[in-house]
């Protein structure tokens, strides 16, 4: 997040999962680079969602929720391709096992695969295969659990690529929690200023007609990115205030995620060799286990990326590489991969402004959320190839400078697709209060046809 006079700063980020928790089905199936697929003259398979994941995606869902999956091609099929889709525990265990995680199985009897992946000759997706889940008071809504799916092929005469036969669905069953999803669908991210401000000043505005909470998502802005001489790794660094607020998560953090909010960890440089964008592969692999570590420590749902304040050096030193969008790209791909059942999001700003394809997976598949720098409305595909415009962050707002989104551009951004909004340094006990919130109030008419309430019980930063 580009710096203002104001600010006081220590910070970094990262994430990955499927865009925005959603359940919504209907976007197809993208167009994939497959280069990175391509080895031989052989025609290889692999399964892939809706929007384009590869390997795992996140449904959250309430009641009940149906995901799509495909078989898609590198090639045009020389024959009619049949596929079937089935549920198999030792995906799972495979994973665990690889991963030294220890997620639990989404129980077989929930869920329900309900037709075959034919591809015709001449194809290069299959039709849908619809995964239906159901939920039941088993299931704790604080943890997240995995539909495994390995899929078999028959005529054809193609492969598999490397894995691209399994499949990970990670599931939150969210009925009995509370919940801040709109009728919109619009989702609104509050980037909070931690050194100035409390974070549960979030709780402090609704909707009048839904009575749901205003926002969706709270960063909490910022923890860094830093490189220790020592040992010779990067660590992710938290000032006092960052540090304030993790430690003390049931007062702080548990009572924002109470109401439905995903509370995200922003990441930012801070002064030293090291940055979102010049870690080389091994390193990012490794710093992405401790951004995994931190986000388990304090249950957190996800990192925010930012390319900012980092004193890169000339020539690169051992583990690090000239800053670059490919590098920045690797370290998101590595964080998704390491936490796929939490969100990755990336400022569009610098070398995170456009990412690029990392192993064969487009940004989209692997980065949820695209935000864009105050008050600019372009839009973010060929910043972030693959990402629906639904996750795509326009015209953020800078409240503590009075940098507000016009009535016109909140309207058209909804009007165009757009399903996401970002404001920055929100805060009831700042001098310019009255012309924040009338703000928001446009932010709540426009984006959501309701009026804004404030509940007029501010919280003070208390540490």
């Amino acid at each position: 997040m580009r710096y203002n006079l104001f600010l006081k700063i220590n910070a970094i980020l990262i994430a990955f999962v499927l865009g925005s928790t959603s359940c919504d089905d209907s976007i197809d199936v993208r167009d994939v680079d497959d280069g990175n697929f391509v080895t031989s003259n052989k025609t290889l398979a692999y399964v892939v969602n809706g929007e384009g994941k590869f390997h795992s995606s996140l449904t959250e869902f309430r009641n009940n929720s149906s995901t799509k999956l495909y078989v898609a091609l590198t090639k045009n099929a020389s024959g009619a391709i049949n596929g079937t889709f089935e549920y198999n525990a030792e995906v799972l265990n495979e994973f665990n096992a690889t991963n030294n995680s220890n997620y639990e199985l989404f129980p077989q009897e929930l869920v329900t695969i309900n037709e075959s992946a034919i591809i015709e000759e001449g194809g290069r997706k299959s039709a849908p295969v619809y995964v239906e889940m159901v939920s039941d008071e088993v299931l704790d809504s604080d943890k997240s659990y995995v539909i495994p799916i390995r899929a078999k092929l028959s005529g054809g005469g193609v492969e598999w690529s490397e894995k691209g036969d399994d499949y990970l669905i990670f599931v939150k069953d969210l009925t009995n929690a509370e919940g801040c999803e709109k009728e919109s669908g619009i989702k609104i991210i509050s980037c909070m200023e931690i050194n100035d401000t409390n974070p549960l000043n979030n709780l402090c505005f609704s909707l009048k007609e839904s009575g749901k909470p205003l926002i969706d998502m709270v960063i909490l802005f910022s923890s860094n990115i830093n490189y220790n001489t020592e040992t010779g790794r990067c660590y992710v660094n938290h000032n006092e205030n960052i540090q304030h607020v993790l430690s003390n998560r049931d007062k702080y953090i548990k009572p924002l995620q109470d109401k439905g909010m995903k509370v995200i960890l922003s990441l930012l440089g801070n002064h030293d060799r090291s940055g979102v964008a010049n870690l080389a592969d091994e390193s990012a692999r490794v710093f992405a286990q401790e951004v995994k570590r931190v986000c388990d420590a304090y249950q957190l749902d996800g990192v925010f990326f930012d390319d900012e304040y980092s004193s890169y050096e000339t020539p690169p030193p051992p583990g690090f590489v000239t800053p670059s969008s490919s590098a920045a790209s690797r370290l998101i791909y590595e964080v998704k991969r390491a936490m796929p059942d939490r969100l990755t999001m990336a400022y569009a700003y610098s070398r995170t402004n456009y990412l690029v394809d990392v192993d064969g997976q487009q940004p989209g598949a692997f980065t949820d959320y695209g935000l864009s720098d105050y008050l600019r409305g372009s839009d973010l595909s060929s910043n972030y190839p693959g990402m629906p415009r639904s996750n795509m962050a326009l015209w953020s707002q800078e409240l503590a400078l009075n940098r507000y989104a016009s009535v016109s551009r909140l309207t058209s951004m909804r009007e165009d697709g757009y399903g996401t909004h970002m404001i920055f340094a929100m805060d009831p006990n700042r001098d310019n209060f009255d012309r924040q919130f009338g703000a928001m109030e446009n932010v709540a008419n426009l984006l959501f046809d309701d009026e804004l309430v404030y509940d007029e019980q501010p919280f003070a930063k208390d540490w």
